[in-house]
């Protein structure tokens, strides 16, 4: 089994960038392909970006292409989300979550088996 934290959200304005992190406790988070999801009020919880357990492969929503990027570094045991060219549509909570079962992520909520507690990310117009 493996705990989540997630830190690094806040406010920011448009076209700014924010660093998202989410450190991992009890078994290596190596063992894991790992995503991130957002939850915007009134919404359903959304896939942003994910990635293979070594690192090697990464998926993205289409929203995100090009201004998000998803990293890890399992000596840290810890995963990433930088964002760039911040929209006010990009406000939500942001999750990470770890798939014990995949060598290539997934995309869809119901393929991961933990999750963090979520950090705000409100993007100012």
């Amino acid at each position: 089994q493996v705990q989540l934290v997630e830190s690094g959200g806040g406010l920011v304005q448009a076209g700014g960038s924010l660093r998202l992190s989410c450190a991992a406790s009890g078994r290596t988070v190596s063992s894991y392909a790992m995503g991130w999801f957002r939850q915007a009020p009134g919404k359903e919880r959304a896939f942003v970006a994910a990635i293979s357990r070594n690192g090697g492969n990464t998926y993205y929503a289409d929203s995100v292409k090009g201004r998000f990027t998803i990293s890890r570094d399992n000596a840290k045991n810890t995963l990433y989300l930088q964002m760039s060219s911040l929209k006010p549509e990009d406000t939500a909570v942001y999750y990470c979550a770890a798939d014990r079962d995949r060598v290539v992520p997934g995309v869809w909520r119901y393929q991961y088996d933990y999750w963090g507690q979520g950090t705000q990310v409100t993007v100012s117009s």
